[in-house]
């Protein structure tokens, strides 16, 4: 085998959670150009739908499921269906996630707990669900987390004020690492991959209000694109990641390098 061959994701399945839009898409589209069969959630069944017929079109295997992860009976209830048409999951990419701005002094309490319930909680459910399946079947698997460079360190509030979105991001960054040294002994590598500024229906009010401020401080010059994602995805999700696990690798154009 060559090592290019290596990065081939050829009879796996992928599950995608928020896999509707935004970077869950763009993942979804990776793991199928590599190769894969992907079933894609969202808590909405309108975008799943149009997600699913663009991946289609691609030519890519899909299955597309309503489920929000913030609620453990769906959580096993996705996962069940997805089993029930392809067999087995090879790979899980937590994409889904929630986010709340507001200043400290204005945030209700019940921001900070759909927030953690859904970008904490709701990894747990589904790693949990997804890695039994992984156990039991006894061949490995991959696990890749979405935190946010806003899990690496605090953020200037008057440009992003969501300090339970960055809390839990924070949480899903030691969770991998946590989780990556529990499975081990399974042979399912857990990874975390933190994205900067990418232009998302999440991050557009603040993309407007101080775009201008974020992208001076990125080295590279720019916000992220529909392809920046892809590569590391498929990385972490096939053979040549087997000896990597417990990392969390930032993708912002170097903006946490400086």
């Amino acid at each position: 085998m060559g090592v290019l061959d290596t990065f081939g994701l050829d009879g796996k399945v992928a599950l995608v959670t928020g896999g509707s839009r935004g970077l869950g898409l763009q993942i979804a589209e990776a793991l199928g150009e590599a190769g894969a069969a992907v079933a894609i959630t969202a808590r909405r069944e309108s975008g799943l739908h149009e997600a699913a017929r663009h991946l289609e079109e691609r030519g890519i295997k899909t299955l597309s499921v309503v489920c929000d992860i913030s609620k453990n009976d769906q959580v096993e209830a996705a996962v069940d269906q997805v089993l029930g048409r392809f067999d087995h999951i090879d790979i899980l990419v937590n994409n889904a996630g929630a986010t709340w701005g507001a200043r400290f002094e204005d945030l209700p309490l019940e921001a900070w707990d759909k927030v953690v319930r859904t970008n904490v909680d709701g990894t747990f459910f589904v790693s949990r669900a997804v890695g039994l399946h992984m156990i039991k079947r006894g061949q490995g698997g991959r696990i890749i987390n979405i935190a946010s460079v806003a899990g690496l360190r605090g953020t200037d509030p008057s440009v992003l004020p969501a300090l339970p979105y960055n809390t839990s991001k924070g949480a899903v960054v030691n969770f991998t690492r946590a989780l990556a040294a529990t499975l081990a002994e399974h042979n399912i590598t857990v990874n975390c991959i933190c994205p900067g500024f990418f232009p998302t229906r999440m991050s557009a009010v603040t993309l407007e209000r101080a775009g201008d401020r974020i992208v001076a401080g990125i080295p590279l010059g720019r916000v992220g694109n529909d392809r920046d994602l892809k590569g590391i995805v498929v990385l972490f999700a096939s053979p040549a990641s087997a000896y990597i696990t417990g990392q969390v690798i930032a993708v912002d154009g170097g903006a946490t390098a400086i």
